[in-house]
């Protein structure tokens, strides 16, 4: 069975609504691991930078999951970009590491999703906000599987947030990622 590694970038997961719902539908899952870097870290300095390249080495799938906060990722995951997918480890010589692994975004936005794009009050879509993080992930020859979103978060009610933790769980069992 595959093996999944879901990073986690909320800083505040006990105030979430959207990504609170969907990490809880999936606790149960033995071939999911998540692994929250806000609880994991209380700063971004003190990132234990062997712990997470095992554990990236141990699955077959990464997740890069958070909240989107002003058109990215919270601070942390990027630092941990930073310090984690190293020279020699994630790229340049002998950095082949991760090579093959496939890796998705999923990501939860405040606005409806019409209005990530150029006709939106956004501007951009959300693969356009998205480019450097996904730019990452192909440069450390990682497969990238796209983005799964769920937008309008800010609106979601108690009828509409199920159907949305339905299609996350059905996106992570699939095995292809397609």
């Amino acid at each position: 069975m595959t093996k999944t590694l879901l990073i986690l970038a909320h800083p505040n997961m006990p105030e979430s609504k959207v990504n609170k719902a969907l990490i809880e539908s999936i606790a149960e899952e033995p071939n999911i691991t998540v692994h929250d870097l806000y609880q994991a870290y209380r700063s971004v300095e003190a990132i234990d930078v062997e712990k997470e390249q095992a554990l990236l080495l141990e699955h077959d799938r990464i997740i890069f999951q958070f909240p989107l906060y002003w058109f990215s990722s919270p601070a942390i995951l990027k630092e941990w970009l930073d310090v984690v997918l190293a020279y020699g480890f994630a790229y340049g010589h002998g950095g082949n590491k991760l090579a093959g692994k496939k890796c998705k975004i999923v990501i939860s936005a405040g606005s409806p999703e019409a209005e990530y794009s150029s006709a939106g009050y956004n501007r951009y879509t959300l693969a356009e906000y998205l480019r450097p993080l996904e730019s990452s992930i192909l440069y450390t020859k990682m497969e990238f599987k796209g983005i799964f979103a769920v937008c309008g978060a800010l609106e979601l009610t108690a009828e509409t947030l199920p159907q949305e933790v339905g299609k996350y769980r059905t996106m992570l069992k699939n095995e292809g990622w397609m």
